[in-house]
């Protein structure tokens, strides 16, 4: 029997409030709180019933709810004859109050009703009836202490759930399964405290009764208070959006892939995409294996995997780095073909398997099965990498340990993940195959090796950008011992930017061959560079270069150890730099031109500065730097503080420019020239001035021979050279001006020149059989290797060049300093 408490004067509750009852009342013991009321009640299965709904009554009315019939205490401590039922209601003075009241031995018990019971209470009670025991929702009911009061058990995880094992336990304790208790009990605090509301928090958790797998649930939370404010608990609703979640996961995942995959157009960077975005998300274990053939930008054979074809393994990720790899990256072997790998580059199909160690197939890989047991992996999806029938390669993606088994609608994504990737491994092979063509034109453009002698000491440095470009670089041998550096840039990149500056460079080379000024040579050149750009204007509107401008740089120089000067023309953003042998940094002045086959500018400009005996010069183009300056200060100030020690060999420089660019990204090409200049020895240059004579020639022919034998030039070469001095001397006397000059320069060649003030050109003809002159430059133009005309401002040089043996040349005298 519950404990009898006096009842207190007045302390009847009013008719409206009271809960339930039976029948009319008598002798009613009123007990003052709930609580002592439930602790005093005697411990059995229909008691622990009436203590839950007890609780859920009380949290009712302290939220204002209507009276509420409880249905345990219809048959609530039957004894002899007679019934006891409960009467729950509350005081005019907010406190709870329950009374036991007892009926007659004839009272039915079916004529308990709620306390003004009209239909529409009739029908709320049927409503919150249905909702705590059919709804698929799941509906929750806490107490202040976060414990559970009510609880739906018709959702699917409830299923089977004693209600008794979870009434009044902490909800961490209840559903022992979350992921986060910690961060879901600030979640539940925080709308206790604030009385804001949480909709649609997302709560992953593994409940015993759905198998261990991992199911998401949206949960939202209100706070319960009574009329008064008074905070009486949470009502808490939770729905299962597994499903829901995991195709945002799959779309995500997706999402992430063409978000983050293939923006390299390199083979190994898009497999290393790959696999950082599948890992951990979507999977534990990636692996990616491309055939070998596409690395390199090959073609592959179209149709199923032969299966002789290597693959390469590209790409490795896994959730745990000390986790076991079948192979390392970098290997290539060809697939087994009884196992799923091959198998699904045999019709392009994907695979869902389930590992076990009984798995017939494993044995014929041992290195993978090793590593599939030691990692625990229980799931596989095999998904080729495939594009219009032409295979690619193979990923592969494992689950292991506590990780959920994949599914068929995994497979799914795997296979869209698969097809997103071929796309982008084809489209990287393509520019690789492209690159790779560009690169070999280019290079087969470009000189074997920088031309140097006894004036110019040269060395070069050429480091393709990642994107391949259109970088060059030029040392030309010029009449007087004289020599032309170039460097230059065509904008662009690929096939085009490489055949445009095979163009440019054969352009530079047959200007250079008719002795114009580096400022006149530019202006021709940007003819050339404009009339390529027009050509390109013209092209169909579909085809890329249409819609690719042409623009390049180029810096043109010319030493003349004669004089030791050097004469500068600029086209673009390029600017030399001269060290000098105190190791004083120079740039020369002078104003850049505009780029080649741009819109019209200002005229190219030529500077002339003194270079003394061992100076270097520095030409580079502006993309020399990871990020091409707005002005070329920043490239000059690079070189400068690289080649602070001209004394040290140019290869030596060289290296360590190399080891400063090592390591950067750039938009282009990085090409630098070094020339180490140096005067002509005074020993291998002779000149006299001539009377405007014929008897000039003779002279002219007695001052060769004896030069000639005093540097040992053999006899044939020697004789060659007299019959060419005296043609050339012939032809200035007739038609040129006095007066006139005659030089002969040892170097590389043996050069011999005559000068005279007329500005007329000499023409070669083709005399005819009984004609008696004519003859004169068609001799020279076959004695010699190459000859031409030289204009300056006071007239004109003809000069010849003729080769020497090698003994010759070795037998010349040291280089001076």
């Amino acid at each position: 029997m519950p404990r009898e408490v006096p009842r207190p004067a007045g302390s009847t509750p009013p008719r409206t409030n009271i809960i339930a009852w039976c029948g009319k009342t008598t002798n009613a013991y009123v007990y003052p709180r709930l609580v002592g009321f439930l602790d005093v009640l005697p411990v059995n299965a229909t008691h622990k019933v009436l203590k839950r709904e007890l609780r859920e009554a009380d949290l009712r009315v302290r939220a204002g709810a209507k009276p509420w019939r409880t249905p345990a205490a219809r048959r609530f401590w039957g004894c002899s004859g007679t019934r006891r039922g409960v009467v729950v209601h509350r005081h005019a003075a907010r406190a709870v109050w329950v009374a036991e009241v007892i009926s007659v031995a004839d009272e039915d018990p079916t004529r308990w009703t709620p306390a003004g019971g009209d239909v529409g209470d009739k029908v709320g009670g049927a409503i919150l009836d249905a909702l705590f025991t059919q709804s698929p929702v799941g509906l929750h009911v806490l107490d202040t202490e976060l414990r559970v009061v009510r609880v739906n058990t018709a959702t699917q995880g409830m299923r089977g759930v004693p209600v008794e094992s979870l009434l009044g336990l902490h909800f961490a304790e209840a559903y022992a399964g979350l992921s986060a208790p910690d961060e879901a009990e600030a979640m539940l605090r925080g709308v206790l405290e604030s009385g804001v509301p949480v909709r649609e928090y997302l709560v992953p958790m593994r409940l015993v009764t759905e198998q261990g797998r991992e199911k998401i649930r949206s949960v939202s939370a209100f706070r319960l208070q009574d009329p008064q404010g008074t905070v009486l608990g949470l009502a808490v609703t939770v729905v299962d959006v597994t499903e829901e979640e995991q195709a945002r996961a799959r779309l995500r995942v997706l999402n992430a892939v063409r978000e983050r995959v293939g923006r390299t157009l390199d083979v190994i960077s898009t497999c290393h995409e790959l696999v950082d975005t599948l890992v951990p998300d979507f999977a534990d274990v990636a692996v990616v294996e491309v055939v070998d053939a596409v690395v390199r930008g090959e073609e592959p054979a179209t149709g199923p995997l032969a299966q002789d074809v290597p693959l390469l393994r590209a790409a490795f990720r896994t959730r745990d780095a000390r986790q076991t790899r079948a192979h390392p990256v970098g290997d290539v072997r060809s697939l087994n073909f009884v196992t799923p790998y091959a198998e699904a580059m045999t019709d392009f199909r994907p695979r869902l398997v389930a590992l076990s160690p009984a798995s017939p197939w494993l044995d014929a890989d041992p290195a993978r099965a090793g590593a599939i047991r030691t990692t625990g992996s229980h799931t596989l999806i095999v998904a080729p990498l495939a594009l219009r029938g032409t295979p690619l390669g193979v990923l592969s993606l494992y689950r292991i340990g506590a990780s959920d088994p994949y599914t068929e609608d995994d497979v799914g994504l795997a296979l869209d993940v698969a097809s997103h990737t071929a796309l982008c491994i084809d489209n990287a092979r393509r520019f690789t195959r492209e690159h790779t063509i560009a690169a070999t034109v280019q290079r087969h453009q470009l000189p074997r090796c920088s031309a140097s002698d006894t004036t110019v000491e040269t060395a070069h440095l050429y480091v393709p950008g990642a994107d391949g470009g259109g970088g060059w670089f030029d040392t030309i041998p010029l009449s007087g011992a004289r020599t032309a550096l170039v460097v230059g840039e065509v904008a662009g990149r690929g096939i085009q930017a490489a055949t445009t500056m095979g163009q440019l460079r054969t352009v530079v080379r047959s200007l250079a061959a008719l002795d114009l000024q580096p400022d006149e040579l530019l202006a021709r050149l940007n003819d050339t560079a404009a009339f390529l750009a027009a050509e390109r204007a013209t092209l169909p509107v579909g085809d890329p270069l249409h819609r690719q401008p042409l623009s390049a740089s180029c810096v043109y120089a010319v030493y003349d150890p004669l004089s030791r000067t050097c004469t500068f023309a600029r086209a673009g953003n390029t600017t030399p730099v001269i060290v000098r042998p105190d190791s004083s940094t120079e740039v020369p002045d002078g104003a850049p031109g505009p780029d080649l086959g741009g819109a019209e500018g200002p005229p190219f400009a030529a500077t002339t500065t003194e270079l003394p005996h061992g100076s270097i010069l520095a030409l580079c183009t502006p993309t020399i730097l990871p990020t091409p300056p707005a002005h070329s200060d920043a490239a000059a100030a690079l070189l400068s503080d690289v080649l602070a020690q001209p004394g040290r060999p140019l290869q030596d420089l060289r290296d360590d420019l190399l080891s400063t660019l090592r390591g950067t990204d750039r938009a282009g090409d990085a090409v630098v020239l070094l020339a180490r200049t140096r005067p002509l020895p005074a020993h291998s240059l002779a000149g006299w001035l001539l009377e405007h004579d014929p008897a000039a020639a003779a002279t002219a022919r007695e001052h060769t021979r004896r030069t000639l034998a005093d540097w040992n030039v053999d006899e044939d070469t020697a004789y060659a050279a007299e019959l060419i001095v005296s043609e050339l001397v012939t032809n200035a006397i007739r038609y040129g001006a006095p007066p006139l000059r005659l030089r002969l320069i040892k170097n590389r060649t043996l050069t011999c020149e005559v000068h005279d003030d007329a500005a007329a050109s000499p023409r070669l003809r083709h005399a005819r059989t009984v004609d008696e002159g004519g003859r004169g430059l068609f001799i020279v133009a076959q004695l010699a290797q190459r000859w031409g005309t030289r204009y300056t401002a006071e007239g004109k040089t003809v000069w010849s060049e003729q080769a020497l043996p090698l003994t010759s040349e070795s037998s010349a005298s040291p280089e001076t300093g």
